[in-house]
């Protein structure tokens, strides 16, 4: 069953309804680096220096950390969390938004779902970077898509 949209975006929406496809058929470990990478792409995209901001190197690092089942669930939910309190401290749009895609990718190691909605926030970016630019749009779901193949 296709996920839903969580928040409003404009989008590709064919790409993203095969990037759901293949997202069913992912196993959680495997969507957690997944959104990690996109999450750090985006971050590149923004050009905010992940390495420098506390909340997010810890959150990659406990996620990683459960992957390999070296932290708990509960664990991941704390991380993100802050991430989550960071961006709604954020005074800029478009690090807010990079950091709910941080804190979705993060959260993906508590629930398999945040993987599709950090898929989302990263669209969410490029729609403020480029408003109304479906092929900026198309370009990161293709990215997204040929990133989450990598996996099968």
């Amino acid at each position: 069953m296709p996920t839903k949209v969580k928040i409003k975006i404009e989008d590709n929406n064919e790409l993203r309804m095969k990037i759901d496809e293949l997202y069913e058929n992912t196993n959680q470990v495997d969507l957690a680096k997944w959104s990690l990478l996109m999450a750090k792409h985006i971050l590149d995209i923004v050009d905010i220096d992940y390495h420098s901001v506390e909340e997010i190197v810890n959150g990659f690092r406990v996620n990683e950390l459960w992957q390999i089942g070296e932290a708990r669930m509960y664990d991941v939910r704390k991380a993100g969390f802050k991430i989550h309190k960071a961006a709604r401290e954020s005074d800029s749009e478009i690090k807010k938004t990079a950091l709910r895609v941080v804190g979705q990718a993060v959260g993906s190691g508590h629930m398999r779902e945040h993987a599709m909605v950090a898929s989302d926030y990263a669209i969410k970016i490029i729609n403020l970077i480029s408003p109304n630019d479906f092929d900026a749009i198309t370009k990161e779901r293709k990215w997204q898509l040929n990133k989450l193949k990598k996996f099968h």
